[in-house]
């Protein structure tokens, strides 16, 4: 027994592997709000008892499920807690819990919030998918940090997105990554705000081929400093980050994988800032890395995925191609493949390259998920009718999402 394990059941955890994750309450508070709605209507309607009711109901009843609501990992699956989900699982005769082995997918989006003195606030919504069962959690501080950083570890890699693989890497406790920093002298944003615009960058970007004394020591430096812009980035502390990523690169200017970062970090900024100009210095440092990327297939392929999520078909093709000819086909660099197949229309492409990512997946998960995949576009390059109902089903889903947002908007008036 570990001494982290002991220490647990000796303040009375009585499972210490056991994590939990609150569920985001999107659903809770749309049915406040349409509880809120019928409610009014039954008191205008002189409807009190009932509408004294409904009201009951819509603010004690469902808030009280929201807060008791959790994803949880007890070691072995992932299930929820709330009366609501297990009681639709129970009657409807479906799954509500998951082995981690059975994931077929995970992505987390990372998206910006606020920007506060010189600092960018990052929403992580993640996402877990397998054997038709799905659970949503997002972050909101320790909570999310803990849960991650339990189950990420577990999940096989080829089923995790660029932005699910950079969490589980990276994330950090903030007032720690603030702490490392001032521990390296990395300047405050305040004192960085102005440095990495106009001439400055520029200045900057030149001193990155300066090249310093090749020696472990130093390249230990670039790769902590390399660490510590990543959690920095993760963490929201943009300037910071940028700060370190260049210092990492003065010592190691041939880095691939410290340019890629770098790029993905000025990336951030540009979002953030939006900056045209950084966006396109961020692409160039971003081809940078491509070319200095050798035969290194991962590099490539991660490579590819960013160039696919900025929008840069052509460039995503090519780096994914290149994966394919340095170390030969393997998942990743396939489904990339079909994702820009899919993308073009091409869908006979579409289901020989997920076919083939079904044939190279190494876990069972993405085997099925890649298989299932390549049999449901092959049914629809061949059936035109279960084409037309496809679209349709689209295209009905695409409408209640907008009906969703204007009922919200109509309930907040």
């Amino acid at each position: 027994m570990d001494v982290v394990t002991r220490s647990m059941q000796e303040r009375g955890l009585k499972n210490p592997r056991k994590t939990a994750i609150r569920v985001p309450a999107y659903s809770y508070i749309a049915a406040v709000f349409v509880g809120s709605f019928f409610a009014s209507l039954l008191f205008y309607l002189e409807m009190e008892r009932f509408g004294y009711a409904v009201f009951l109901v819509s603010w004690i009843l469902f808030p009280s499920l929201a807060l008791t609501d959790r994803i949880v990992f007890n070691g072995k699956r992932i299930y929820r807690s709330g009366l609501l989900p297990n009681t639709w699982a129970y009657l409807t005769g479906s799954r509500f819990w998951l082995k981690l082995k059975d994931i077929e997918q995970v992505e987390t989006r990372i998206l910006p919030t606020l920007k506060r003195g010189g600092k960018v606030f990052f929403k992580y919504d993640t996402s877990l998918r397998g054997k038709g069962v799905e659970f949503l959690f997002s972050s909101g501080g320790k909570e999310y940090r803990t849960f991650v950083r339990r189950i990420f570890p577990e999940i096989a890699e080829e089923v995790m997105d660029a932005g699910s693989i950079e969490v589980r890497d990276y994330v950090s406790d903030p007032k720690h990554t603030k702490k490392l920093a001032k521990s390296s002298n990395i300047p405050s944003a305040d004192v960085l705000e102005h440095a990495f615009k106009g001439s400055a960058l520029r200045q900057r970007r030149s001193r990155l081929t300066e090249s310093t004394a090749a020696s472990s020591d130093v390249a230990e430096k670039a790769v902590k400093l390399r660490e510590l812009g990543n959690q920095l980035r993760l963490s929201g502390s943009l300037l910071q980050a940028m700060e370190s990523f260049r210092r990492a690169a003065r010592m190691q200017p041939e880095n691939a994988w410290l340019l890629f970062d770098f790029a993905r970090c000025i990336q951030s900024f540009a979002g953030s800032e939006g900056s045209h100009r950084l966006e396109r210095k961020a692409a160039a440092m971003m081809r940078l890395a491509e070319r200095r990327a050798g035969r290194d297939g991962k590099l490539l392929v991660r490579l590819g995925e960013s160039y696919f999520q900025a929008g840069e078909w052509d460039r995503a093709g090519i780096a994914f191609k290149k994966a394919i000819d340095s170390v030969g086909e393997q998942f990743r660099s396939i489904r990339g493949m079909a994702e820009i197949a899919l993308r073009d229309g091409k869908l006979a492409h579409v289901v020989h390259n997920f076919s083939a990512a079904s044939r190279l997946a190494e876990s069972p998960a993405a085997r099925r998920w890649s298989k299932a995949e390549a049999e449901y576009f092959s049914r629809l390059s061949n059936d035109d009718e279960y084409m037309e109902m496809e679209l349709g089903r689209v295209n009905l889903l695409d409408t209640l999402d907008r009906w969703k947002g204007i009922t919200l908007r109509l309930c907040l008036i």
